[in-house]
């Protein structure tokens, strides 16, 4: 079990999950130790550390500093369509190499090593939900490095006690706007007129980040290791239901179209996980509905509300 007054590292801590996690972690009790890629993010008085997954060299020095007794990895490029295929494996793969390898090298006594994963390894299976015994089909080079992610620290399986953990969607103030939620929300804030969009029938499986959040620190606290598990709710919403919601909260229709430029050839139609195995792990995390998670977003704009 952990202890709350253990160091946490949580590589990147700046971003959208990691902002949430340091600050629930940090919240419990635990001491945080957070890194980011942007040296303009770095703040030490706040815990916060820069750090690139691919200078070893500044890894073995975080490491020496910090020596965490668990570490939570989610520092990745985690936006699908993102442009440069090198970088993604240069960063997803090699990355997280390093930064194995130099914990490795550390010898240190790691209790628990969480590494984030993505529901997209999956592809587009012909069943729904998706559990964590379904063959991974990945259809993009983000997909395809976080699976070639997974196989790379399965070669360190007899030196940590490591957790994979596979996100399905997840949301909430804060998140990029590259993002089809936050963009959508970020629209009706604007009230405009006319919306152009991607493809609308396709169906996610969407978390609120606040339970996420929950889920990662269950999982630190819990006694699994070795293991694979969905982040998910089992619930599947048609992307019209996240229009049509902010039609009712926003209290006006725009009109939609459909942009060329929006669609992808590779695009999942259905993505609904499993989520048996993280209930038989840590339980049930908390639920929120999809209004309510949407209302949130909605009202509080570009900031970030936490959940301790």
């Amino acid at each position: 079990m952990a202890h709350p007054s253990e160091t946490v590292l949580v590589t990147g801590a700046t971003g959208f999950t990691g902002r949430y996690l340091v600050d629930h972690l940090r919240g419990a009790g635990y001491v945080v130790v957070g890194t980011t890629c942007q040296p303009e993010d770095a703040d030490p008085n706040l815990g916060i550390l820069h750090a690139d997954l691919n200078d070893e060299a500044s890894l073995r020095a975080l490491v020496e500093a910090v020596r965490p007794g668990a570490v939570i990895h989610l520092a990745a490029i985690s936006f699908v369509p993102y442009a440069d295929a090198l970088n993604i494996y240069r960063v997803n793969v090699l990355g997280t190499e390093n930064l194995l390898r130099t914990l490795d090298a550390s010898r240190l006594e790691l209790r628990k090593l969480i590494i984030a994963s993505s529901s997209n390894v999956y592809g587009s299976p012909d069943v729904s939900p998706i559990s964590e015994t379904v063959c991974p089909r990945p259809v993009s080079h983000y997909a395809c490095s976080k699976l070639a992610m997974e196989h790379m620290a399965a070669l360190y399986a007899d030196r940590f006690s490591t957790i994979i953990t596979r996100p399905f969607n997840y949301t909430g103030p804060g998140q990029s706007v590259s993002f089809f939620v936050p963009k959508l929300v970020a629209a009706f804030r604007r009230h405009e007129r006319v919306l152009e969009l991607g493809d609308l029938d396709v169906v996610r499986d969407i978390s609120d980040v606040r339970a996420v959040t929950v889920c990662y620190r269950a999982l630190l606290e819990s006694d699994a290791s070795g293991v694979t598990v969905n982040l998910c709710t089992g619930q599947g919403v048609h992307l019209t239901e996240v229009f049509e919601a902010l039609v009712e909260i926003a209290g006006y229709r725009p009109e939609v179209r459909v942009k060329e430029g929006f669609l992808r050839s590779n695009d999942i139609r259905r993505l609904v996980g499993c989520p048996g195995r993280l209930h038989a792990l840590i339980g049930e995390p908390p639920a929120y509905a999809l209004r309510d998670i949407l209302l949130n977003m909605y009202r509080t704009g570009d900031s970030r509300e936490f959940l301790r």
